[in-house]
């Protein structure tokens, strides 16, 4: 039985994200039949499917020279704005890189999208792993921890902009003077600003995302892995006081207001089937369909993430072949099994401290619908007992409203 930590929030329901789809040939690094389609009518299709069935969010990937095996992929801003336009609920996540955008400019696209999804716009900053990606397009590439200070920077700019007028910084990697972005962000209550999730598994990523990150992002992950990244990340925080009353100390900087403690979110890839049998032997399958050439190929791409750190704790650095066919790690984190197993699981790690699930699928409309229909009722039971039994009670005023008897339709429509 998993022991309950200090960091968790039994009386906050779990969040439930989904990857969008924006790149060819799915989620997996496979020949198996994955009834999933990188195209906008798809994704416009998959996202009123995942509002109506309790998601909450949904991360648009980025990446320039499309990877992983595939051979197109639809650019990561303009593809969520196009999804919060064509949404009523959903949060739409942006990921960027720090290096391919400055935080001014992306600031002032993040407030527009805000305006037209009436608050539904969010960010993932990417600090970036593909060299070639940047020296082709003739950007400067810093190494590993460096690209952590440059990102720390740029979300510190991306805050002050968010929330100051007349906001300066004198940086490394960016000076602004006396700037004030005009509309500001819509005012929705409980959220100071559009949100700001980061990703990485480092050392340097874990005390990057505790100083300044809403969200921190993490790969696959089993249980006792994923406890020692939340364990960087609030020993992080707790350097700077984050979560607790009064000023920051002066390092992090004198402009930004006292940020509430980080939530944690974690990727999963889901095999949800009538037996766990049936969803091992599909594992199975994708792993021995896998595309041997794509997958080494981003193997010998990403391992050098890994190795590049003081510490080789980098993202992939300890991914096997296997692990790799899912290219965040989906597999680790065992979202495998009957819908009954998968929710147990899913609420295992909730004790931990996670708060968010970012899930992948082979077939993703029918799949996320299915989640919906016979995951997340099991979830939310299960978290209320939990609840329940350590003296609070699960607080579901703030989900989504799941438009119960509607999926089907959609999947079909």
């Amino acid at each position: 039985m998993t022991e309950i930590s200090n960091v968790a929030r039994l009386s906050d329901p779990l969040k439930f994200a989904y990857w969008v789809p924006n790149v060819s040939g799915g989620l997996v690094v496979s020949t198996i039949e994955q009834r999933t389609g990188w195209d906008f009518e798809y994704n416009k299709k998959l996202a009123r499917i995942a509002e109506n069935s309790g998601f909450e969010y949904a991360l648009t990937q980025t990446r320039y020279a499309a990877s992983y095996g595939a051979d197109k992929q639809h650019e990561a801003t303009s593809f969520s704005l196009a999804l919060l336009a064509a949404t009523e609920r959903l949060k739409v996540i942006s990921a960027v890189h720090p290096g391919m955008w400055h935080p001014g400019v992306l600031a002032k696209f993040i407030i527009t999208a805000d305006h037209i999804s009436n608050g539904r716009a969010a960010v993932n900053i990417v600090s970036g792993w593909l060299k070639a990606e940047f020296e082709n397009f003739g950007l400067e590439w810093l190494e590993h921890d460096e690209r952590y200070v440059r990102t720390e920077e740029f979300i510190k700019v991306l805050r002050g902009l968010w929330t100051e007028q007349d906001f300066s910084q004198s940086g490394k990697y960016y000076n602004i003077a006396d700037f004030t972005l005009q509309p500001a962000p819509v005012d929705v209550p409980g959220r100071a600003h559009p949100e700001i999730f980061f990703g990485g598994n480092s050392t340097a990523a874990q005390a990057t995302a505790g100083r300044v990150a809403d969200w921190y992002f993490s790969n696959g992950k089993d249980l006792e892995g994923f406890k020692e990244n939340i364990a960087g990340v609030v020993a992080a925080a707790g350097e700077t006081r984050r979560g607790t009353e009064g000023a920051l100390p002066a390092a992090l900087s004198s402009h930004l207001p006292a940020l509430p403690a980080p939530r944690f979110g974690l990727n999963g890839f889901v095999i949800a089937r009538d037996s766990e049998k049936e969803a091992r032997d599909t594992l199975r399958e994708i792993v021995a369909k896998a595309h041997k050439p794509a997958v080494e190929g981003f193997r010998a791409a990403v391992q050098e993430a890994g190795a590049s750190t003081k510490d080789g704790k980098g993202m992939w650095a300890d991914s096997s072949f296997e692990d790799l066919v899912q290219y965040n790690d989906g597999f680790k984190t065992q979202l495998i099994g009957t819908p009954e197993q998968i929710a147990e699981r899913i609420v295992e790690f909730k004790k931990i401290g996670v708060n968010l699930f970012l899930t992948g699928y082979l077939h993703f409309q029918e799949e996320v619908a299915a989640f919906g229909q016979d995951i997340l009722p099991i979830v939310r039971d299960l978290e209320a007992d939990l609840a329940r039994k350590n003296g609070t009670e699960l607080n579901l005023s703030g989900t989504p409203a799941a438009n119960a008897g509607s999926t089907s339709g959609l999947v079909n429509a």
